[in-house]
């Protein structure tokens, strides 16, 4: 009894193979961190620099508006007592700005005051962070406010 011969099998032909396609890098999200405490912006610039985000950093309020005005940033962290120009009043002026209307902003104050959350709320801020908060709290919060947006 003869045993049946088994056939060749095609080889694949290497030009055909699929060619692996790159995979797009992820962009880098941008976040602006304004504070007039220096010890304070630097924190939380390294934090996040630190957690794969993208920093530009501002002074004062009015260099803040001035940085959101000029550049393509995904959310701002803003302190609220500042210079030239506070958080909340520069919370409503991004609001009121056609490219900054939707800007995910987290507010960060010393006061506690339920009435000063309600207005950092009130002027279009998405979420509120009290000072003094741990690297831990700023990044979970900053977090919920990237994911609502």
């Amino acid at each position: 009894m003869t045993q049946p011969q088994a056939q060749p099998q095609p080889q694949p032909d290497a030009q055909a193979q699929p060619q692996a396609q790159p995979q797009p890098q992820a962009r880098t999200v941008t976040i602006l961190v304004a504070d007039d405490e220096q010890d304070i912006r630097e924190l939380v610039a390294y934090r996040l620099s630190r957690s794969g985000y993208s920093i530009i950093e501002a002074r004062d309020g009015e260099e803040a508006f001035q940085l959101a005005a000029d550049q393509a940033l995904d959310m701002a962290v803003l302190d609220v007592m500042m210079p030239r120009l506070n958080g909340f009043d520069l919370t409503q002026r991004l609001r009121h700005t056609p490219a900054t209307e939707r800007l995910p902003i987290l507010l960060m104050s010393a006061s506690v005051q339920e009435a000063d959350i309600s207005r950092g709320i009130a002027a279009g801020a998405d979420g509120y962070l009290t000072k003094p908060f741990t690297p831990d709290q700023l990044l979970t919060r900053v977090r919920e406010v990237l994911s609502r947006g």
